[in-house]
């Protein structure tokens, strides 16, 4: 590793040059199933001709021209989400976690505007939603905030999946909303249950608290709805998504409804490349994509094979604590910690990678296809079913 870079991600020795679909080839020319997918950004996998297209198309027009300007694509994609998504509108950004950043400035900025002196966002343990300085302050990692303090004020963390924990803060006149994951994805795969996720619903109604959804990770057809709150009755107030929405390129966004679609006003927030036409175009064509080439369903298709594969064969190892998740979004949680498991994957030209130590995480291409995910299956099967061999 060059020591021109700073040491923020450990020594790394494997570099890939080339990518086709689910498959990642290194300098060797070896091959390697890649169910990581960028830590889930790569939704249709590598090299896919419509993103391909879209690229070249767009950079032969324009690449930037601030947000100064109107642009037209930005136009067109914020339509496109709030139509799937059903809220009103939208603030383009580059990452999750500065869509997540926007989506606190947004609730602090309500709860100002209602007259709140300090207003206070409810978040949960085993959270992740960035690590800028506010977004760490929300997140549910001790470990990862050590040596970054002091943090700001303004979040109490409540227990993830314990709705009474939530309902003690209902007479603390300060808290303006719930920021919370419909799945942990650092945190270890972890979904939330429907009795916490509708009750969360009912408790921001009640009290006049906005939920936030963070779906950097879920959203864009990760768990085979578009979004996963979509698999409810219910709507958001405020929802952030990131990650596979640009496809590889840096693309975030922070949509609100109509209560609070007017927080943010000229002067209150920004972004310089935030939304610029290439971003957008790529993020556009994306979108497309998922929907015309019926990748939510096929979501939903290969988690149910893979998930029943794992269950079936793992069902009795003792080396197995869990398997969960939902659509292409599983994780199996191990009974000890499995850093070297990483590198016995490679072994077998397989990429993963591990969340809370002990938790093996699966974020394939939502393109993968039923011979790919039964390789997937079966090399995972034989690698769990050696441990302490």
């Amino acid at each position: 590793m060059s020591s021109s870079i700073m040491n923020t991600y450990g020594q790394r020795t494997l570099q890939f040059n080339q990518g086709e679909g689910v498959w990642l080839m290194d300098d060797a020319g070896r091959r390697y199933l890649d169910a990581i997918s960028g830590i889930g950004v790569n939704a249709l996998g590598h090299s896919h001709p419509n993103t391909t297209a879209a690229i070249n198309t767009q950079a032969g027009k324009l690449l930037h021209t601030s947000n100064l300007y109107n642009i037209t694509n930005q136009q067109a994609l914020a339509e496109k989400l709030t139509e799937i998504s059903g809220l009103t509108n939208c603030f383009f950004s580059n990452s999750g976690a500065e869509a997540n950043e926007a989506a606190i400035k947004l609730a602090r900025k309500h709860g100002a505007n209602n007259g709140i002196d300090s207003p206070t966002i409810i978040t949960f343990t085993g959270a992740f939603h960035g690590r800028t300085i506010a977004t760490l302050t929300a997140t549910g990692n001790e470990k990862l905030k050590e040596g970054f303090g002091p943090f700001p004020e303004g979040f109490i963390q409540c227990q993830f999946n314990d709705l009474e924990s939530v309902k003690a803060l209902s007479s603390n006149t300060n808290v303006v909303a719930v920021m919370v994951e419909t799945i942990q994805g650092e945190g270890g795969v972890n979904p939330a249950s429907d009795e916490f996720l509708n009750g969360l619903r009912s408790l921001c109604d009640a009290n006049d608290w906005l939920l936030m959804l963070d779906e950097v990770q879920t959203g864009n057809g990760r768990t085979g709805h578009y979004f996963s709150y979509q698999a409810y009755d219910w709507k958001p107030d405020v929802l952030t998504t990131a990650k596979g929405l640009g496809n590889g390129l840096p693309i975030g966004a922070c949509m609100a409804n109509e209560k609070v679609a007017d927080v943010l006003q000229p002067g209150s927030h920004g972004s310089t490349y935030g939304g610029n036409p290439l971003v957008t175009a790529v993020a556009l064509n994306t979108i497309k994509t998922i929907l015309e080439d019926n990748l939510l369903e096929n979501v939903q298709h290969m988690g149910d094979r893979l998930s029943s594969q794992l269950n079936k064969a793992l069902k009795d190892n003792p080396k197995v604590a869990d398997i969960r998740g939902k659509g292409l979004m599983i994780g199996i949680e191990l009974t000890e910690p499995c850093a070297d498991f990483t590198r016995k994957a490679l072994e077998k030209n397989l990429l993963i990678c591990l969340s809370k130590d002990k938790v093996i995480r699966f974020l394939p291409p939502l393109i993968i296809e039923e011979k790919e995910i039964d390789l997937l299956a079966a090399t995972i099967i034989d690698l769990i079913n050696g441990l302490g061999k």
